[in-house]
Formats: structure tokens, sequence, C-alpha cells
């Protein structure tokens, strides 16, 4: 997804990537309504915005989309919350995220999550004011709430254990006759 990898993002989660055969997808946007400026390539989808990609799904109220040269350049979603979900390269488990806004930009691979910003990679999860994620150098930045009584300006993560894999019984060799 480079160009579409709106939340190639989402790879979020550690070391593991999102579904890379989804780079290669087109990208599908549904909506109540569109707007489209062909002279600054922008684009504005309203109501109930379903945008997909592979095994990427973004639910949004509004998602704005951006094209240059290259094709998609950058998305901005907002919604109450917007949520998106992809499944994990040469893995069966999903990465989720959902935030009042969303933002992705195609060229620096960054993405942003922001208000009331959460992800959840299998039974773990962040949560923060603001989740800031670079492709590129998959490096995350949580920031807090600040000056509010309910957060206390910190973030928070939950780390379970994962449950170990069944022990190999040794092999035995068939006994001499």
């Amino acid at each position: 997804m480079k160009r579409y990898s709106l939340l190639l993002l989402l790879a979020l989660a550690a070391p593991a990537h999102a579904e890379r055969a989804d780079r290669s997808k087109p990208v599908n946007l549904e909506a109540d309504s569109v707007t489209l400026d062909d002279i600054s390539k922008v684009s504005v989808y309203q109501g109930n915005v379903i945008l997909s990609q592979g095994t990427l799904m973004l639910r949004a109220d509004r998602v704005q989309v951006t094209q240059n040269a290259a094709g998609l350049d950058r998305i901005h979603a907002t919604g109450r919350p917007v949520a998106f979900r992809q499944k994990l390269d040469n893995s069966e488990e999903f990465i989720e995220g959902f935030a009042s806004r969303i933002e992705y930009n195609s060229g620096s691979s960054e993405l942003e999550l922001i208000g009331q910003a959460q992800l959840r990679r299998g039974t773990d999860e962040l949560r923060g004011a603001q989740i800031s994620y670079n492709a590129n150098t998959e490096f995350y930045k949580v920031t807090g709430q600040v000056g509010t009584q309910k957060t206390g300006g910190r973030v928070r993560a939950v780390i379970r254990p994962k449950t170990p894999a069944a022990p190999v019984a040794p092999v035995t060799p068939p006994a001499a006759p």
C-alpha cells in the first residue's frame, strides 16, 4: 500500500506488518454522498463511509482523500469514532484502531490517531489522546490527555501473557528388534 497504504499504518503493532498483499489491491470507497474537485484532486465522502483495500477496512462519518500524480496522497477521516481493522502479515491476527480522527500521509508513511486513540492487536491494547506511527521507521509515540482529571495526562498499555505453545513430545525411535 505504500501510496495507498492508508493504514498500512496500521501495522501499528510492533514489528508485525499489515497485510502486504493489500498494497496492490484497489481502494474502494462507499458513502451516502461524495463531492469531487478534479482541479485540486480532493474528494470528500460523507455518511457511513467505508474504505476498503484487501483486508483493510475503515469506517468513518467523513473521509477526505487528496490525490497527487502518484495516486493517493493523504487521507483525513473523522467519526464517532473512526474505526479500522487490518490483517497482519504471516499471521491470523488483526490490528484494530479507534479514534475521533485518523490522518494518513502516504508520502511520509505517517499515521496519526487523534482523540481517544486506541489500538488493539490480539489481546494487547494501547490507549492515549494521540497515537503516532511511522511505517518507515516502525516508531510509535503515544501522548496522554493533557490537563484532564479523567486520564491525568497518562497513556495506558495492556500486554497480556501469551499462551505458551504446547510442548512437543519427543520423538522416540522404534525399539530395535
